[in-house]
Formats: C-alpha cells, sequence, structure tokens
C-alpha cells in the first residue's frame, strides 16, 4: 500500500482521536496534512505541531473554510467525524471535490443520502463507512456477495439503560444516561445510545447506505459489543465480524480500503469471552420503530427524525425535559406531514430548519 495523504475533520473528538493514533502507528501509510476542529484550539495547535501539519481549521472559519482546507491540502483521503447535521456539507464538499470519504458522520446518510450518493458517483468518489456496525456490514457483503445478502442485523449494546424499568427510565438522570458500559463517546451521541435513537439512524443509514428496505434489516441487542454486525445470506447462513470494541478497526479499513493491512491492535480471542444477545425492548424504547417508520415513509421523515432528535437530547443534556421526553418530543415531531422529495441542498435544509421549530414548540 502507497502512503496515503490524508485529512481529519473533528481532529480533537473520539474518532479523529482514533485516527490519528492510527497515523502515529503507521507513519509509513499515513500523512496527516488536514485537521479541523470544532473547538479546542490549543489542542488543535499541539496536533499540527506534532504531525509537521500547517493546515488547520477551526469552526469559526465555517463551511467556507473547509472548502478552503481540501482545496489546499489536496488529501486522497478525508475521514469525517464531525458530530451530528454539521458534518453534512463537509461531506458534500469532499465528494463534490472526487476525494474519497471515510464517514463517520451517520447524518450525511440520514439527511441527505440520494444527493451524498448522486455527488459521489458524478466525481468517482467512494464512501467507506467508519460506524463500527456499518464497518462490518460493507466487509462482510464484500465477502459474501452483495447478491447472496437476504437480510443485514445491526448489533446494539443496548446503553446504560438496558436493564431499567420504565420507572427507573422515568427518573434517569444525565449522569446515568451518560455511563455507558462499553463505548467512551459525545454526550450527544452517548445520549442517542441511551434512547436507542442512535440505532434508530443506524437503520436508516444501513437502509440507505445498501439499498435493503427496512424489512430486512433487523436489530439484536448484544451487551458485549464483540460481534459488530451480522448479515444472513439467502441459504439462512449467519455471517458475523468480530472485534475487540475499539473504534481503529473499522477506521483503519477505510483508510486502508481495497486493502487489507494489519492495524497493529490487539487481536481478538474467542477464549474467555461470553456472548449474549436479546431482543431490543421496543416497548420502552420506542425511538427504534420511530426511526423504522420514519425510513419507510420517505427522506423527508428522516430528515425530521434527526433534526427533532437533535433538539431533544441537547434539551434533556441542558436539563431542560426529562429522559422520556425525548421519545414524546420526537414522536409528536413525526406525527406532522413531512411528505415530499429531496431535489436538491436547499430541501435538506428547509426540512431541518422547520421540524427543528416544531420540536423546539413542543419542549
Amino acid at each position: 500500500m502507497k502512503m496515503k495523504n490524508i485529512l481529519v475533520l473533528g481532529a480533537t473528538g473520539s474518532i479523529g482521536r482514533s485516527t490519528l493514533d492510527l497515523a502515529r502507528r503507521h507513519k509509513d501509510k499515513f500523512r496527516v496534512i488536514g485537521l479541523q476542529a470544532h473547538t479546542q484550539k490549543e489542542k488543535l495547535d499541539s496536533l499540527a505541531a506534532e504531525f509537521q501539519c500547517r493546515a488547520t481549521l477551526s469552526s469559526l472559519e465555517g463551511d467556507e473554510g473547509i472548502a478552503k482546507l481540501l482545496d489546499t491540502t489536496k488529501p486522497q483521503i478525508v475521514v469525517n467525524g464531525i458530530a451530528g447535521s454539521s458534518g453534512l456539507v463537509p461531506s458534500r464538499l469532499v465528494l463534490e471535490r472526487g476525494i474519497d470519504l471515510a464517514l463517520a458522520n451517520k447524518e450525511s446518510v440520514v439527511m441527505a443520502w440520494t444527493l451524498v450518493k448522486e455527488a459521489a458517483l458524478k466525481s468517482g468518489s467512494k464512501i467507506i463507512p467508519v460506524d463500527s456496525e456499518h464497518s462490518a456490514i460493507f466487509n462482510l457483503i464484500s465477502f459474501c456477495g452483495r447478491e447472496r445478502i437476504a437480510e443485514i442485523i445491526l448489533t446494539a449494546s443496548g446503553g446504560p439503560f438496558r436493564n431499567y424499568s420504565e420507572t427507573q427510565l422515568a427518573n434517569a438522570t444525565l449522569a446515568d444516561a451518560l455511563k455507558h458500559p462499553t463505548w467512551n463517546m459525545g454526550k450527544k451521541i452517548t445520549v442517542d445510545s441511551a434512547t436507542l435513537a442512535n440505532k434508530g439512524l443506524e437503520v436508516i443509514e444501513a437502509c440507505r447506505l445498501f439499498d435493503m428496505p427496512p424489512k430486512q434489516v433487523g436489530v439484536v441487542v448484544h451487551p458485549e459489543s464483540l460481534v459488530h454486525s451480522l448479515v444472513r445470506t439467502a441459504d439462512g447462513i449467519l455471517y458475523a465480524q468480530i472485534s475487540e470494541p475499539d473504534m481503529r478497526h473499522p477506521i483503519m479499513g477505510a483508510l486502508c480500503y481495497p486493502d487489507y493491512i494489519d492495524s497493529g491492535l490487539e487481536k481478538f480471542s474467542l477464549a474467555g469471552h461470553n456472548m449474549s444477545f436479546m431482543q431490543p425492548r421496543r416497548e420502552l424504547f420506542p425511538l427504534l420503530d420511530a426511526a423504522y417508520s420514519a425510513v419507510s415513509k420517505g427522506p423527508l421523515y428522516t430528515i425530521a427524525f434527526n433534526a427533532a432528535d437533535e433538539v431533544a437530547a441537547n434539551a434533556f443534556i441542558e436539563g431542560k425535559i426529562k429522559f422520556l421526553q425525548i421519545a414524546h418530543v420526537l414522536q409528536r415531531t413525526l406525527e406532522m406531514d413531512w411528505s415530499g422529495t429531496l431535489t436538491d441542498w436547499s430541501d435538506v435544509f428547509q426540512c431541518d430548519k422547520a421540524a427543528r421549530a416544531t420540536a423546539e414548540e413542543m419542549i
């Protein structure tokens, strides 16, 4: 594998930190030529010095700054680790320039897949998923062959509340919600894991990325987070991808694609591990079914799902609503009429704005 020049968006977040750790380990394979971070300017400067990378960008410079950063550095691949809907436009800018995209920003797919896909096809860019679940499916489909796949099964840790009763959920605090049993992530995505909204977003993402109808995308709770997802082939057999719960694995896969390179990370051993699987408790975590409904109804419904979730989850983080009210706000928002087609980027932003206003009014 030849040296690859990489640019990291969201360099100080969990995805960015994992990417840069790989760059440290594999200096003969990856050269960091650009860094972007929403906050932590001092940390960004420190990283730039470490990687001898002059091209950096803080959030103050916005999307125009990202366009300039891309044009200046001309990377071969960009890791988009920006959290939330603010990662959509950067994905668009990367793909329009014909640059390969290692995509950890699921909102790019949930909000605007048809437009994102069109931009990639037009420019010749590759989109390689970085979410551990979608990275697993991407690889399993590659090994088994798309024509043989009958079903995709996403695994979910179940979050910190997988054994909570309804009474316990009603009294759950932010501190409780942030105690994720497996992953160390940002506040919003950790809250989304607690409500299963994150798994709902991943269901939408899987339907879009792999062109599968919702009825052929399943979810199973797997607390140990060792199986990162499964596929069922037409003969009924299940195939799984198994590794330690370490985001460096899917990031390495994306950076090296289409090659398979020894990551130097700990190799998983089945001995000494127990694995358990169970159905999600959909009656207590209704946002999973809400996501299935949204992706079945159309592209504007999934935009509304994401927008309402961002508003409601952040309201919970700020202490404005209780935990169970997150689902209430989102479900009420989706009761509105979000039918229509997605023809251009302005449709995305108009729907997103309207859904946020609806959710905020309910709060």
